[in-house]
């Protein structure tokens, strides 16, 4: 088949862990890669979001096409919409000039799949729509600090009910898109996120700990993630507190992420807040900042860790708990959307309320007490990561809704997979 996905605020290949680069751009980027591997021929739509980007970059055989929307800088993704017209005529121009249609458009994000339907609509390509998050129930739980304009249910009114299939990333989304969008259950499909077993596996926890420079004998903590106030990273940090006051025990929390590699409360607003928590909870030096870290290194920061915690208020689905369940390492999350889903309570780890540092304190305890119950939780979600939540194994369930829609066909005439352009080969954008 030939395949096009649309992530128009998050790139493949941008570095995840900013306030806008999270779990829709490692989704996209594995995505690509494993239907590739499939044998597909992917095309990647994403926003050129900087001046000497070219048209097209090369991520492994996967053309990246950066579309000309508006000013080629980086921008919040609520302040996008007013730009999406001109991706989707860009959009739709691209596919009609291809020797070969596509056989099916994959739109993420509700913006994605705005531009995607004028491809459904001009040139009947099949479109299939994963939202990751849904206007309605950000709404509910941010408020008025909600940046996107009431326009947006309109649009994701339009996309439930006009989209091919719409794929589900939990049950939970799935009654939100029936409750709240009164979509067809029977044009949703339930597919998750994933993880990638060469990139996560369980790293000796001496081993990681001597690596990152942590104490060998402290009971650790880590928090990994975007840095933005709906992941309840607050809660985390008075969780720590909670846990040193009530119980007497003291843990070490490491927060990775951010946007830059050094802690900086200039380029991470949340740092200064988080910082503040820590101070007024008197754990100032229990609390440790770390930045962003490339991905190949997380694995290290997941198996030196006792426990991952991760307590968003809401979570469509959350990548980290399945990557920390990947290296063995048992994990404690908000009994909310797609963490619900993965995390087996009292099997891989436990569920507990949003908000609720008392809740979360209370569990951080049980594991402190009994590291043998710990390294079978963490061994646990090991082996449920590995049987359900591998990115190969998603690519194929996703495989599978792309050929109900559109059988494959012939193509004796295969494109090659990188662009050119005036007869010199655009390279990877590096």
């Amino acid at each position: 088949m030939k395949i096009a996905l649309v992530s128009e605020h998050a790139s493949p290949l941008a570095v995840a862990g900013g306030v806008d680069t999270g779990g829709q751009n490692v989704y996209v980027a594995h995505v690509a890669r494993q239907l590739l591997r499939a044998g597909h021929q992917v095309d990647v739509f994403t926003r050129r979001d900087r001046a000497l980007l070219p048209l097209v970059s090369d991520m492994d055989g996967v053309r990246v096409i950066h579309v000309p929307a508006g000013p080629p800088m980086q921008l919040p993704k609520e302040r996008l919409l007013p730009y999406m017209p001109a991706f989707a005529e860009f959009l739709v121009g691209f596919c009609r000039k291809e020797r070969r249609p596509y056989d099916v458009i994959h739109a993420n994000f509700f913006m994605s799949g705005l531009a995607a339907l004028k491809v459904k609509d001009t040139l009947k390509v099949p479109l299939v729509m994963t939202f990751h998050a849904l206007g309605r129930v950000r709404r509910l739980h941010q408020g008025a600090d909600d940046g996107f304009p009431d326009e947006r249910f309109a649009i994701e009114d339009e996309l439930v009910r006009r989209a091919d299939r719409v794929i589900a990333e939990c049950p939970a989304d799935e009654s939100d898109l029936v409750e709240l969008y009164r979509a067809d259950p029977a044009r949703i499909s339930l597919v998750a996120c994933g993880f990638d077993p060469g990139e996560f596996h369980p790293v000796a926890r001496h081993d990681a700990r001597d690596a990152l420079g942590w104490p060998r004998d402290a009971f650790i903590v880590l928090q990994l993630g975007r840095l933005v106030p709906r992941k309840g990273i607050d809660n985390v940090v008075a969780g720590i507190g909670a846990l040193r006051r009530r119980y007497g025990t003291r843990a070490q929390l490491y927060v990775v992420g951010g946007d830059a590699e050094t802690p900086n409360e200039i380029a991470t607003p949340e740092i200064a807040r988080l910082r503040g928590v820590a101070h007024r909870g008197g754990i100032d030096d229990q609390v440790t900042f770390v930045g962003r870290r490339d991905r190949a290194l997380l694995r290290y920061y997941y198996s030196a860790a006792d426990v991952f915690v991760t307590t968003p208020w809401y979570e469509p689905f959350g990548i980290t708990p399945v990557e920390a369940m990947a290296c063995a390492t048992p994990v404690i999350g908000s009994d909310v959307g797609g963490i619900r889903h993965t995390v087996r309570h009292g099997e891989t780890g436990f569920l507990v309320p949003p908000r609720d540092p008392d809740a979360l304190a209370q569990r951080l305890e049980h594991l402190s007490r009994d590291p043998a119950r710990a390294q079978q939780m963490g061994e646990a979600g090991r082996a449920r990561a590995n049987a359900h939540f591998t990115w190969r194994g998603i690519a194929r369930e996703l495989e599978d809704v792309y050929l109900q829609l559109a059988p494959p066909r012939a193509d004796p005439d295969r494109e090659p997979r990188v662009a050119a352009a005036g007869g010199a080969t655009l390279r990877a954008f590096g």
